[in-house]
């Protein structure tokens, strides 16, 4: 070892600290009082004005986004039907894209099979539907009379003067009055085509960018728990596509069979007759039943013979839907219970209507997935 080595370094003065080189001034008495007066005590929370005045806030904020979403209902419910007829054509989207048609040259074929398959309906449904339910109207009365022959029937009728209550109600000064005149049938009729026009550009719309919304859903989701959730989502909306698919196959398959029974038994209005057994067999396990009692009153009124024959038919076909085609429906696309599709059938109806209905056999097929596949693990693991 050298000397160079051992010889310490000369220590560095070091720099005298803040405190010893500047002092702090002590505050005068006037830099302590408050500019505008001392401050009060805090507020008390437990004060019964400041809990009742943060109540009533909350309360009118309720208020507020009750009426918002009442006076949105007309718009929500359309915005639902868009979302639920993209849910049902998303599959055949897809399918049209695995084939190698881009996604958005896919939702076009998709959207314009659509209008077309609707523009033949209206063009081949709606003039003679008009047509003849019309003159089903006008002659209600004769029905009515025609009925009177049975004596059961006739003493119901003279009973609760049922004629001159249907007289009454499908008159023309009755009906104009119901429309609100010329005005409030234009504005019906504009209204429902705007309706349409909605539902047809937001389920376009949906089909399109039906992706990209359930990817940045998805993304919402915590990172361990995203897989999880994007399967059973999955899930979920097949089961509400094939519901909706089979509901109007099974609801098609029931017009298309009232049609062919009406033309069979020579009949007037079958095509009348067969929109309406399609459009309330739409309406689960009750709506059937609905369209048979149509169809039989006037089959009844027609003739004893064909009012006997179409219960018999839809007796027997109503077995065949209920045993055969919707459990078939429901097991392989949706798998809901009987019980379970009855009485959701029948809430969603009550609530909603046919829409309700409609939705409602899909949201158990939903809240069954979750409970199974979610909540019935959480609770075993407890």
């Amino acid at each position: 070892m050298t000397a160079d080595e051992t010889k310490p370094e000369p220590s560095t003065p070091s720099a005298p600290s803040t405190s010893e080189a500047k002092p702090e001034a002590e505050p005068t008495v006037e830099e302590e009082r408050p500019r505008f007066g001392t401050p009060g005590p805090p507020l008390d929370r437990r004060n019964p004005f400041l809990i009742g005045f943060i109540g009533a806030i909350g309360v009118l904020l309720a208020y507020a986004a009750f009426m918002g979403i009442r006076n949105a209902t007309s718009i929500l419910v359309l915005i639902f039907v868009a979302m639920f007829l993209a849910i049902g054509l998303n599959p055949a989207v897809s399918r049209i894209h695995r084939w190698g048609v881009p996604r958005g040259g896919a939702v076009a074929i998709v959207a314009l099979l659509g209008l077309v398959v609707l523009a033949g309906a209206l063009v081949a449904l709606v003039p003679p539907l008009v047509t003849q339910t019309g003159e089903l109207i006008n002659n209600i009365p004769g029905y009515i009379d025609s009925l009177r022959t049975n004596a059961t029937i006739n003493d119901l009728v003279e009973r609760y003067d049922l004629l001159n209550k249907a007289q009454s109600a499908i008159s023309a000064s009755t009906v104009g009055n119901t429309l609100g005149g010329i005005a409030g049938a234009a504005g019906l009729i504009f209204g429902t085509i705007f309706n349409v026009l909605t539902v047809l550009v937001l389920t376009i719309y949906f089909m399109a960018a039906f992706e990209r919304i359930k990817k940045g859903t998805f993304r919402m989701v915590p990172a361990t728990r995203r897989e999880r959730v994007t399967l059973l989502t999955d899930e979920i909306l097949t089961k509400v596509g094939a519901y909706m698919v089979g509901a109007v196959m099974i609801a098609v398959l029931a017009g298309v069979s009232t049609w062919i029974l009406v033309l069979i038994l020579g009949l007037a209005y079958p095509f009348a007759l067969a929109v309406v057994v399609a459009v309330l067999d739409l309406i689960p396990q009750i709506g059937a039943t609905l369209g048979a009692v149509v169809v039989s009153l006037v089959g009844l009124a027609h003739s004893l013979t064909a009012g006997l024959v179409c219960a018999g038919f839809f007796l027997l076909y109503q077995q065949l839907e209920n045993y055969v085609i919707y459990p078939r429906v429901m097991r392989r696309s949706v798998e809901v219970s009987d019980v379970a599709a009855v009485v959701a059938a029948l809430v969603g109806a009550a609530l909603f209507g046919v829409i309700g209905a409609l939705a409602a056999i899909p949201m158990v097929a939903a809240i069954q997935l979750i409970g199974r596949e979610v909540v019935l693990p959480a609770a075993e693991r407890r």
